[in-house]
């Protein structure tokens, strides 16, 4: 990969972590409560976006959406944002393989559910709030973030005249 691309990557890293942090940090009112599930709506779509750049980016911009989260929510919800981390590294392999963002999304949930319901059991959840509010409320809230990801992404692809899966590469290759 040329030096310049490189630079792209990173800037792109660099602003998807940013908004990444911003997300929790000034947009508390996206936040919905159920018993002990948070979700704040659009926390996903850094780390989808990120996918579609590469898997160290996604991973760069898990650790800052984790960051984000661990500076204003409990520790039990920035542990949650840490599985951000595993979920977009998985992801943008498979879109580095498949080149199918929607098929990332699908194989992501129940990996994303899990994860975030297997991290609140040491925070003293019980085994029906790990199951069935936040691995499934995690997984739901996955699929609404990706439709938001999968139409903004869409949208950033048609202005920029190229295809989906080069929608953050350089104009001059």
């Amino acid at each position: 990969m040329e030096s310049r691309e490189k630079i792209r990557r990173m800037v792109f890293a660099a602003v998807l972590t940013a908004i990444a942090i911003i997300i929790p940090t000034q947009f508390g009112f996206l936040k919905i409560t159920i018993g002990p599930f948070t979700a704040t709506i659009a926390s996903h779509v850094p780390m989808f976006l990120a996918m579609l750049i590469s898997p160290s980016v996604a991973i760069f911009v898990g650790l800052g959406s984790a960051l984000g989260f661990f500076i204003t929510t409990p520790l039990v919800v920035a542990a949650r944002a840490a599985m951000h981390i595993v979920v977009g590294f998985v992801g943008a392999l498979i879109i580095d393989k498949d080149k199918d963002f929607k098929k990332a999304i699908l194989f992501t949930a129940p990996i994303h559910g899990i994860l975030e319901g297997l991290i609140v059991i040491p925070f003293g959840f019980s085994v029906y709030q790990f199951v069935v509010v936040v691995a499934v409320g995690t997984i739901i809230h996955h699929f609404v973030d990706g439709a938001i990801s999968y139409a903004l992404a869409n949208a950033l692809a048609k202005a920029r005249r190229k295809n989906l899966y080069e929608v953050f590469t350089s104009e001059v290759m």
